[in-house]
């Protein structure tokens, strides 16, 4: 394997390999927003747990059922945004990876490295599909000031 030694064909594999690092900066964002989000969503899990677990059993309690119901839901549109992102950050790092081994040395990489960097960002399109459509149920549970029924 020949590795280039000369400084202007190293500089620019780095060059080029570093564009596709805005994409894993926000990815990283998108990470912490989503685990935020999943934290959240296990708190109030929780404490509609302990609530139902307090009272006694009636009919009184199928909001909280409902209510977990869609907790389950968005647990698990948030668990595969995870997955989905933590997919496209190996993927945008292979590319990196590809690019720089294609600039630098005399091995044909181009093919992987196009095709991880479209899988990344496929992962990174289909995470934010997951994304959206926790938000839209999250919403979706709101009541917006409407008088609780007794």
């Amino acid at each position: 394997m020949f590795f280039a030694v000369d400084l202007d064909t190293v500089t620019h594999g780095i060059q080029l390999a570093v564009a596709p690092v805005f994409l894993l900066t926000a990815v990283s964002g998108m990470i912490g927003t989503v685990a935020g989000r999943l934290a959240r969503i296990i708190d109030r899990a929780r404490l509609l747990e302990d609530r139902i677990e307090a009272a006694p059993a009636s009919d009184a309690m199928a909001p909280a059922y409902d209510e977990l119901k869609t907790l389950r839901a968005r647990g698990r549109l948030v668990n595969a945004c995870i997955a989905l992102l933590t997919f496209c950050a190996i993927l945008i790092g292979l590319t990196i990876m590809a690019l720089f081994l294609g600039e630098t040395t005399q091995i044909q990489i181009l093919r992987i490295a196009t095709i991880s960097f479209l899988s990344g960002v496929s992962c990174f399109l289909l995470a934010l599909l997951c994304f959206l459509t926790e938000t839209l149920l999250a919403t979706r549970m709101l009541k917006f000031g409407k008088p609780k029924k007794v």
